[in-house]
């Protein structure tokens, strides 16, 4: 059985299940699962975890993502993008230095009010579940970081242009665009997404599901699985001793003050004697000893 992660470059018009389904029918196995869910339009970057590796998406930790995302302003729609459909169109007269200052205010930290067409919940309905019946509710806006927000592309006769966005988890770029579109008093609306990096992972790592079919059926699908330990490398590495390793596996806490551990340091890439990776382990001052969080290695059962 695979166990690590298969990075695919998932097309337009997938869903990110749809993604799932079809590496199913692939690799004729039934334990696959995602981490970050893209729109139906977007391309690009879809860690998919197979076998054992599944337990890792509870606590991977957040690296930030970055996108490749294209826009239109002249126009606004229901989903903030060209799948929806056009409530306002408008006339527009904007420069790019127009453009490059409208993105001054969605720099750094910034606060969203996520669309109605998106998977969150609100009193536990899916927004775009109730926005499909034409409701609109009341939702909670979060607190976004954008770290690079840049104009790569712009024409000014079209008002069409390609910006690159790194940003934190959650981020909503096609309201990104909106609220540009707004402020320039306008309408902007997203014409393209492509996710360009996640989890540490870049789009030039990914195969397509035609390229995996291809693998599978040359027997090299093992070529492009990377080991789950590969979502953790920010995380400073542990190595047990023979006893304590056998310990470890067995449940037992080890001593925090009896460990190769710097006091700043909180969680740990495990590794047993014989320096393959067990999983990740969290310190407990208070306690003093070192507890598991989670363990990775095995067949995936």
């Amino acid at each position: 059985m695979l166990n690590g992660i298969i990075c695919i470059n998932k097309p337009e018009g997938f869903t990110s299940f749809d993604v799932i389904a079809k590496m199913r029918g692939i690799l004729k196995m039934k334990k696959l699962g995602h981490s970050g869910t893209l729109d139906p339009m977007a391309t690009g970057v879809l860690p998919v975890f197979a076998g054992g590796a599944t337990k890792a998406i509870s606590i991977i930790p957040e690296t930030g993502k970055s996108y490749r995302a294209g826009f239109k302003f002249g126009i606004v729609t229901d989903t903030y993008d060209t799948t929806g459909k056009i409530i306002e169109e408008t006339d527009f007269s904007v420069s790019t230095t127009d453009v490059e200052q409208a993105l001054t205010a969605f720099r750094g930290e910034i606060t969203q009010l996520p669309p109605m067409y998106s998977a969150v919940q609100v009193d536990g309905k899916r927004l775009y579940d109730l926005a499909r019946k034409g409701i609109e509710v009341e939702r909670p806006s979060r607190q976004v970081e954008v770290s690079r927000l840049e104009l790569i592309q712009y024409d000014e006769k079209t008002g069409m242009g390609i910006l690159e966005i790194s940003c934190s988890k959650g981020t909503y770029i096609r309201s990104i665009i909106h609220d540009m579109g707004q402020n320039l008093k306008c309408g902007a609306a997203m014409t393209s997404l492509e996710r360009t990096s996640s989890n540490g992972f870049s789009v030039d790592e990914c195969v397509t599901l035609e390229q995996l079919e291809k693998l599978r059926d040359e027997d090299r699908t093992e070529e492009i699985v990377k080991p789950v330990e590969s979502l953790f490398k920010t995380l400073p590495s542990l190595y047990l001793s023979e006893k304590k390793t056998t310990m470890y596996k067995n449940g037992v806490k080890l001593m925090l003050d009896r460990l190769p551990v710097k006091p700043e340091q909180e969680k740990f890439r495990v590794y047993g004697a014989d320096k393959c990776f067990i999983g990740i382990a969290q310190a407990d001052r208070n306690e003093n000893v070192l507890r598991v969080l989670k363990n990775l290695s095995g067949d995936g059962k």
